[in-house]
């Protein structure tokens, strides 16, 4: 998993290297020959290779300020650093080196395609600023523990990602556990993540899944408070040492500070806030998704029931209207001997409209079913209609009361300073 350097002369990248590198993938011909003998401003690079160079330690880097792809694979580098200048940096190749910890990365918030795979690393951490990541390699590593993998929950963009070749690929729930926490992910080591997989997997981690989601949001919920807290503490010193001030200009500096922090308090609250509320989403869609499941399957077992009762009721009319058929030539000849209330004896008239009488029964039998099966399924749907829409008016009532209380407490900080402002003024 790495690459040995004993035998090999460790380089350095200098100005001599990186003049190389962008020489030979720079224009050829009279064109690149003009470049070289005017010089090529590094500011103007956006591709640069610089792999299979011995290189140990990255430097020298700080004026690709432009720069949107970087090649650093089949090297002998053992730590990522000096990157912090490459903001436009989209896609980084750092495979077959000696890395052992990912760090030297936030800077880096545009990078979409990164590749770490074949070195020594054995935690997937420190990437949190890469949120636009899509693409991600680290297969032949030293990952051992499932569970690091669930940090790659907060990457909402990543859809490729490969693990081949670490320890952690030989669990048996290797597959399954994945597709269950990562469910916006298409490509699993070079392969489509197929469907029926990421059914079972909803299935076999579906609680797992939910309790992960409610920390998720607990967690964002509390950094939130957090923040706000700390934010209110901050402009409560800021505001002290305001008062404390004696001299007009540096009051007047702090309070357009103030002002700033103020704005800068209330947009991060507000990305907090869609930020929960897009948790949230995916929670609820979750529960709806259960809801209808238990519905359908409470309709499916009522109708199977009611089913059951026309079979019944099909059955028990066979019947009557044979005992009813048999009666009435018993009366006809005069052999019925049983007691029989008048209005019941009045049917036994002739055959016509004693069948029809039981056939009258039996379509009233079959109504009340058709009418019960009915009014269990609208009562089934209206129940499940009415939970949901609770939830989601639930829901939009505390994001609305969620932007009140940013919207009031902003406004109180604000006038706040307005109220410093104009003792300022009146000073």
């Amino acid at each position: 998993m790495s690459r040995l350097y004993d035998t090999i002369e460790p380089n350095v990248i200098d100005e001599k290297m990186l003049q190389k590198a962008v020489e030979e993938q720079g224009p050829q011909e009279e064109l690149g020959q003009l470049a070289k003998r005017e010089g090529i401003d590094y500011k103007d690079v956006i591709e640069l290779q610089l792999d299979f160079r011995n290189i140990l330690k990255i430097d020298n880097l700080w004026q690709f300020v432009n720069l949107t792809k970087l090649q650093l694979d089949n090297n002998i580098i053992e730590k990522i650093e000096a990157l912090d200048s490459l903001v436009h940096l989209i896609w980084l190749d750092l495979s077959f080196n000696n890395i052992e910890v990912i760090e030297g990365l936030e800077a880096l918030v545009k990078l979409q395609d990164l590749s770490l795979y074949n070195n020594r690393i054995s935690k997937i951490e420190n990437l949190d600023t890469l949120q636009e990541l899509q693409v991600f390699s680290i297969g032949n590593n030293n990952l051992t523990a499932l569970e690091n993998v669930v940090y790659l929950r907060k990457f909402k963009n990543l859809r490729t990602l490969n693990l081949t070749g670490n320890p952690v690929c030989e669990n048996e729930q290797y597959s399954m556990f994945i597709a269950a926490h990562l469910p916006d992910l298409v490509y699993l080591d070079f392969r489509l993540v197929d469907e029926n997989t990421r059914e079972l997997a909803d299935i076999k981690y579906q609680y797992v899944i939910d309790e992960l989601k409610q920390g998720e949001a607990q967690a964002l919920a509390k950094l939130v408070e957090e923040q706000a807290k700390q934010k209110e503490l901050e402009h409560h010193k800021l505001l002290d040492m305001i008062q404390n001030m004696s001299s007009f200009e540096i009051a007047e500096s702090k309070l357009v500070k103030y002002n700033e922090d103020i704005s800068q308090l209330s947009d991060t609250l507000m990305t907090l806030e869609m930020q929960t509320v897009d948790q949230l989403e995916e929670i609820i869609k979750d529960f709806e998704r259960n809801i209808a499941d238990q519905v359908s399957t409470f309709i499916e077992n009522v109708q199977g029931m009611m089913a059951q009762c026309r079979d019944l009721e099909n059955h028990h009319h066979e019947k009557l209207l044979e005992i009813a058929i048999n009666t009435l030539e018993k009366i006809v000849k005069s052999e019925f001997d049983e007691e029989m209330p008048d209005d019941v004896r009045l049917l036994f008239v002739d055959k016509d409209t004693i069948v029809n009488a039981v056939n009258a029964s039996h379509d009233i039998h079959l109504l009340k079913i058709d009418n019960r099966e009915d009014d269990i399924v609208t009562k089934a749907k209206s129940w499940s209609s009415s939970v949901i829409e609770e939830v989601h008016k639930n829901e939009l009532n505390r994001n609305r009361n969620r932007v009140r209380e940013i919207n009031q407490y902003i406004d109180h900080l604000q006038e706040e300073v307005d109220n410093m402002e104009s003792l300022e003024q009146m000073e």
